[in-house]
């Protein structure tokens, strides 16, 4: 894992701008560890946390462009996933808006959050502004502790 996470970093801002989008749809990757070895680096905190949440919230936007497209009956399917649970997920956004995108952050959760904001149809601009703020915040912590 450290030879890939070391890959991204060697690869400079463009490599963690895409490691960050991908480790926000639902690939099982990780963007912290990327960063993490970014913060030793020469760059300076404020890039990082500009690219990292950059990549992460387009990357979130994917999935929430995917929910909206291919909506739940499809989404169960695709992802194996009982339709039962995918409306509940989509109900349960619905209750609470844009703001659960507050929430995509979340490891394990927060791709499928991004994912339901879509098929709940919520509107898009408020659920990226807070998608992006909860992201920023994520990455500005670890910077933070990091540096």
């Amino acid at each position: 894992m450290f030879e890939l996470g070391a890959g991204w970093a060697a690869a400079g801002l463009p490599g963690l701008f895409l490691a960050c989008f991908l480790a926000a749809t639902l690939l099982p990757l990780s963007s912290e560890f990327v960063l993490a070895l970014m913060v030793q680096g020469p760059w300076d905190g404020g890039s990082l946390l500009l690219v990292a949440t950059a990549g992460n919230t387009l990357g979130g936007c994917a999935n929430l462009a995917a929910g909206r497209w291919i909506g739940a009956g499809r989404a169960a399917s695709w992802l194996r996933i009982d339709p039962a649970k995918a409306f509940r997920w989509a109900g349960a956004v619905e209750r609470h808006g844009a703001w659960t995108a507050l929430l995509c952050w979340l490891p394990v959760v927060g791709d499928p959050l991004a994912l339901a904001l879509g098929l709940a149809r919520v509107p898009v601009w408020p659920a990226v502004a807070l998608m992006a703020v909860g992201k920023a915040a994520r990455y500005a912590v670890l910077i933070g502790l990091l540096a």
